[in-house]
């Protein structure tokens, strides 16, 4: 059993356990849930972290004899017992049926509010991702081989070669996604005398950041045949983000936009 529902949200039926709004079957089946799902323990956990403070700031407070007076005279309380006499049938505004009915609904009305808050929360949309990404691929000695456009929404790159070196014949210079701590993603061969535009598929949008790094090696002609960096790399550059105004307008933005520090040991 997974705590995602069907639609990729966190499953409401959690936070509404912890709200115990829940009839008993369906109490009872998200015990069961937790009994042998440790996901499902965890989710409810989460919950009871995330709401349970809500209540605790609300300070009990006793009202004093004058607030209760005031309600009294508001309700007319003390003008019914009078017109009625001690020994008459007790009016609306004394019938505990009548107040056990008028908690009963107020306590309904509040756990739908706190319900309907809680599925605001689940189903709020996330931040979206930087739309454009910029880097700087460079040499050992410094000098810029390429820089790379990123616009992540429409899943491409556009890689320029800035001066980059010569690559023997029968050789292609080949671009990498390095995430951190993870191995190399092969972005797309490209030109050491014209500008490429390479489609990123998505698991490859999704690690594109500043923690990822962007590497070129020499490969055969057409590419690694293995799907790693078989020659060697000879410029290497880190990721960084756009300006929000807009996409980066060619090379010389690309080049601002990097961050330092391209080569690694």
């Amino acid at each position: 059993m997974s705590t995602p529902s069907d639609d990729g949200t966190p499953d409401v039926r959690y936070a509404e356990y912890v709200l115990g709004v829940l009839d008993a079957d369906a109490r009872a089946q998200v015990e069961r849930e937790m009994a042998a799902s440790e996901s499902a323990a965890a989710a409810v956990e989460r919950w009871r972290r995330r709401l349970l403070p809500l209540a605790q700031e609300i300070r009990p407070e006793s009202p004093s004899a004058a607030v209760w007076e005031r309600i009294r005279g508001e309700l007319q309380l003390d003008g019914a017992r009078r017109s009625r006499g001690e020994g008459g049938p007790p009016g609306l505004w004394q019938s505990l049926r009548f107040w056990h009915r008028l908690s009963l609904a107020t306590g309904v009305l509040l756990a739908a509010a706190c319900v309907a808050i809680v599925a605001l929360l689940v189903r709020r949309p996330a931040a979206p991702a930087v739309p454009y990404m910029a880097s700087t691929i460079a040499e050992s000695g410094g000098r810029v081989g390429w820089t790379a456009t990123m616009d992540v929404g429409k899943a491409r790159m556009i890689v320029v070669p800035a001066s980059p070196r010569g690559v023997s014949a029968g050789h292609s210079p080949e671009l990498w996604l390095i995430p951190r701590g993870g191995k190399p993603i092969a972005v797309g061969v490209i030109s050491a005398t014209t500008p490429v535009t390479l489609r990123l598929a998505p698991a490859l949008v999704a690690r594109v950041g500043p923690s990822a790094m962007l590497a070129v090696s020499v490969e055969p002609a057409g590419g690694s045949p293995s799907g790693q960096p078989t020659g060697p790399v000879i410029a290497q550059g880190r990721i960084g983000a756009a300006p929000a105004g807009g996409q980066p307008s060619g090379p010389a933005t690309a080049l601002a936009l990097s961050l330092p520090g391209a080569m690694q040991a």
